[in-house]
């Protein structure tokens, strides 16, 4: 009996002889598993690589933003929504005159005692030729409620005078009067109102001019 024989065992379970099997370990499946998943997946992203290059050399790669371009709704710019446009001017380029070219009468229809000297000075510092600084006439004493009422001749709205003064005083009406022909083209009266507290700022009816100045912005597309 042989050595490797356990004790108790014979017969047709003896193991006689020096030799024995060779136990070899199994390869798990996963890893043959995982190979060709991963083989599989670099095959596909070769031929999608090789697809793409060739459209785009080929030119028929479509613009970015083509499927989104219909439907697209266009928005005002920042700068046609921060100025208050003149009336009947929204949309177009307005001729505005330059300051010094521009004589204003400065009237006070307020009961506010020297509020046309003060505001005359003001527009003084800021280029404008000044006129005659008074009261307003009867007709007109009280009668204003804006901030301000700004007359002149239709030449001085063509001129653009009237645009220009719009921008350093927010919220004014305007008017031409036939009658006022006879005055300065570019001649200007500023008649103060109930509702006047201060010039707009020059900082911001610099901002303004440049705006009436300048061709309205094309609308640019949102949510492409």
């Amino acid at each position: 009996m042989s050595m490797l024989t356990p004790p108790g065992l014979g017969g047709e379970y003896r193991i006689t002889g020096d030799r024995y099997p060779r136990m070899r370990r199994r390869r798990g499946r996963h890893r043959i598993v995982l190979s060709a998943v991963t083989g599989v997946t670099a095959l596909a992203l070769l031929s999608w690589g090789t697809l793409e290059l060739v459209s785009v050399f080929s030119g028929d790669s479509a613009p970015l933003n083509t499927a989104h371009a219909a439907g697209c709704t266009p928005s005002p710019s920042a700068s046609a929504q921060d100025v208050r446009p003149v009336a009947g001017t929204a949309g177009k380029a307005e001729k505005v005159a330059e300051p010094a070219a521009v004589t204003v009468n400065v009237l006070n229809a307020t009961r506010r005692t020297g509020l046309a000297q003060r505001t005359a000075d003001e527009l003084e510092k800021r280029g404008f030729t000044i006129g005659a600084v008074d009261n307003a006439p009867p007709e007109l004493d009280g009668k204003v409620k804006a901030p301000g009422l700004l007359i002149g001749t239709e030449t001085a709205e063509a001129d653009g005078a009237l645009a220009l003064l719009t921008a350093h005083l927010a919220k004014a009406e305007t008017r031409t009067d036939a009658a006022r022909e006879g005055a300065a083209a570019d001649s200007v009266d500023l008649v103060l109102g109930d509702a006047f507290r201060a010039l707009t700022a020059p900082k911001t009816a610099a901002k303004t001019v440049a705006a009436l100045a300048s061709p309205a912005p094309e609308p640019s597309p949102t949510g492409c």
